[in-house]
């Protein structure tokens, strides 16, 4: 019966491998930020969309252009008409002045003027014609610029590639200690390739231009040049050079580690993204769900024993740390390392290697208590700017996609997930009551007396609370009671001063003396006295 909970209790965690795995079906790993489809396959999704948007422009260009030029001839044919009209006007007037004038009249005469106004008419005939020109032939280039990668385009001159070579000053004093070592290494690699390396450190020189010079293009486009370098460089390093695979790989990750040391600021959660709308939304999220107890997610993870909360301290820690690279193959590191302790925790806690079925509900709960800093910016920079053949295969991509899988997950977490029900998980998250804390007096001897004192205080507060909330609302019954009792007692008297109205009779007569109504006082005896004897 037990086994059978559990199982039901995965049920809202749990997630098929398969579902990790390209919708393609190609056998590489998948990402939600690609929909579903690994690096290749998007990028083939993504070319046929462009290629069918950028022919649809194409299209839209060679038809403006033939619609100004149209109408250009038109306005030509209508404006040679009046000339010749106006020229003709123009030499029977000069034909009528006399030749007997300076210099500085004939300056001045009106065929001068004539003459002037009408260079000046045929200048601006002439830009406008221009004008329509290059306004059609502009658009036609920056198609063509959309449609060719950077590094395919016409090469720059000899200034700009010294201007390149000699920055500016202020460039130079912004350049961080980690630039100028990561540079000094990968000159210092590329020595080994000797010839290949001259041609890959011109070929990364350029690539750097290039992106300087397309600032304004979007991140998505921005990342489809790198992706495209990428590729270009690793089949020229395959087929040109005859470098090994092995040495391929190592090349490649150096590329990257140079290029995205210089554009890590430019092209990492740019403004023109909501990436920090998304990483604030997650940050909200993660701290609503503080209460989420390793129980509810079913973690095969026991943090009363050392060596496993060891692991789970190393793993927050690296998980956080991601934060801190600059290279997008450093970032995959920290995550790497991170699901390898993880895996280490489950398998100190269980006697026995972890499964993908543990491995998930764990990874979810190191973030919700990580909470990790720009976790989407980093996703989203990983994503666009890694080498893709690391996200495709091998660990990192696997570690990589159940991160995301994570993320999605605790974006949807609902009660249903939790085994919860909908009344508790609402209370839980608009922090009206807490989850039942573990009794201090059933931790082990080694926990420590600070976490003993901890959840001591979180079970104080939580009576606290509820003696409170219980305190307001007997008060607010008292209170209710106090205002119906006033009602009652006022309505009764009413009642029956209306049923016993109130009578005010006349003032009575004094009442007389006792005697004085006896006439016969007077024929009564005096009062005896008092007599004394001697005796």
């Amino acid at each position: 019966m037990k086994k059978m909970s559990l199982k039901s209790e995965r049920r809202g965690i749990h997630v098929d491998q398969s579902e990790l795995l390209c919708k393609k079906g190609c056998g590489y790993y998948g990402n939600p930020a690609w929909q579903g489809f690994c690096s290749k396959c998007w990028r083939e999704e993504y070319h046929k969309a462009r290629q069918k948007q950028i022919q649809e422009d194409w299209e839209l260009a060679e038809r403006l252009q033939r619609e100004e030029e149209e109408a250009y001839a038109s306005s030509q044919s209508t404006q040679g008409a009046q000339s010749l009209t106006f020229s003709k006007f123009e030499e029977k007037k000069t034909n009528e002045k006399t030749r007997k004038v300076t210099t500085v009249k004939k300056f001045f005469t009106a065929s001068s003027r004539t003459g002037a106004k009408k260079v000046a008419q045929e200048n601006i005939v002439k830009q406008g014609q221009l004008g329509r020109e290059r306004n059609a032939d502009n658009i036609l280039r920056d198609l063509k610029e959309i449609f060719t990668p950077s590094w395919e385009l016409a090469s720059p001159t000899e200034a700009e590639i010294q201007e390149a070579k000699a920055p500016s000053p202020s460039i130079n004093r912004q350049a961080s200690i980690e630039t100028d070592r990561v540079s000094k290494e990968f000159i210092e690699f590329l020595k080994t390739y000797h010839k290949p390396g001259q041609d890959i450190y011109k070929q990364c020189k350029l690539f750097l231009d290039a992106m300087n010079h397309k600032r304004e293009l979007s991140i998505e486009e921005q990342s489809e040049c790198a992706q495209d370098f990428y590729q270009n460089v690793a089949e020229k390093l395959q087929t040109r050079w005859k470098v090994p695979p092995e040495k391929v790989e190592k090349a490649m990750d150096q590329i990257e580690k140079y290029i995205m040391t210089r554009q890590y600021k430019y092209v990492f959660c740019p403004e023109t993204t909501d990436d920090e709308k998304k990483d604030l939304a997650v940050q909200k999220r993660i701290r609503a769900l503080h209460w989420v107890t390793p129980q509810m997610l079913c973690v095969p993870v026991n943090e009363e024993i050392p060596e496993v909360s060891d692991m789970v301290v190393k793993a927050i820690t690296d998980i956080i740390e991601m934060d801190s690279k600059r290279v997008p193959r450093d970032k995959l590191a920290c995550i790497t390392k991170c699901s390898k302790h993880i895996f280490n925790a489950i398998k100190i806690t269980k006697n026995e290697p972890a499964s993908a079925d543990d491995f998930l509900p764990t990874l979810i709960y190191i973030v919700l208590k990580g909470n990790p800093p720009r976790l989407q910016s980093n996703i989203q920079y990983i994503t666009r700017f890694c080498n893709p053949s690391r996200l495709m295969t091998g660990e990192d991509g696997y570690y990589f996609t159940n991160l995301c899988c994570a993320v999605a997950f605790i974006e949807k977490l609902d009660a249903q997930s939790l085994n919860l029900s909908q009344e508790d998980f609402d209370r839980f998250m608009t922090g009206q009551t807490s989850p039942k804390k573990q009794e201090s007096d059933s931790f082990s001897p080694d926990v420590c007396l600070g976490v003993k004192q901890m959840y001591k205080n979180l079970d104080l507060l939580s009576q606290l609370n509820e003696r409170q909330e219980r305190i307001v609302s007997e008060a607010k019954k008292l209170e209710k009671d106090l205002i119906d009792w006033t009602d009652g007692i006022t309505k009764e008297v009413q009642d029956i001063v209306e049923k016993y109205p109130l009578e005010i009779k006349p003032k009575n007569q004094a009442l007389a003396a006792i005697d004085s109504e006896n006439v016969e006082n007077d024929k009564l005896p005096p009062p005896l006295q008092p007599q004394v004897y001697a005796g």
